[in-house]
């Protein structure tokens, strides 16, 4: 039988001995010693252990995408992104997290969510995963609920209006790009 092309090859590396270095509220960080396939030792390799992420693609009942916009301090900048956060510890359920976050960020619900798909934003160095979801029929139901560090614009875009956005560039963070992208197909828009 002819070997399928996407068998993986690759061979998972031998952890030896792992101990966090930092552990702060926002940010933790590992040292692992592993062993290499090829017998190599690192002692050395970083990795981020962080929360996994839910993000959400907005749409309202006439057709509108809902965004936020606000200052990111490490790359220095405002950027225009779905609404979206991390799941807190107490929480099992992406959908639900994704709810919460949607909410407290843009005052807005759904009750038409939808997996869009389950991704890994930096395999190399971050343990997290993201959760994208579509969320039908978004309707205002409160004000935002943010916390003292946040200050968030909430705007609507038409759904048409949506992809040249990501591909003219306003649009450039990561996930938000990958998700409208995702969504925009999954729609048929």
């Amino acid at each position: 039988m002819p070997e399928n092309k996407h068998t993986p090859t690759a061979k998972h590396w031998k952890v030896l001995k792992t101990e966090l270095v930092f552990d702060e509220k926002w940010y933790t960080l590992r040292r692992d010693e592993v062993e290499l396939p090829n017998g190599k030792v690192m002692d050395d390799y970083y990795v981020s252990v962080r929360p996994d992420v839910v993000l959400t693609f907005p749409v309202t009942e006439d057709g509108e995408v809902i965004f936020v916009r606000q200052y990111k301090h490490a790359a220095a900048g405002v950027f225009i992104e779905l609404p979206g956060g991390v799941i807190d510890a107490h929480e099992d359920n992406p959908e639900e997290a994704a709810r919460r976050e949607m909410l407290e960020e843009t005052g807005y619900t759904s009750d038409e969510m939808e997996l869009v798909a389950e991704v890994i934003d930096n395999p190399t160095k971050d343990t997290n995963k993201i959760y994208f979801y579509l969320a039908l029929n978004a309707h205002k139901v409160a004000e935002q609920d943010l916390d003292e560090s946040e200050s968030i614009e909430v705007f609507k875009v038409p759904l048409q209006e949506v992809e040249s956005m990501v591909l003219n560039g306003e649009i450039c963070v990561s996930g938000s790009v990958a998700l409208c992208l995702l969504a925009l197909r999954k729609l048929g828009a």
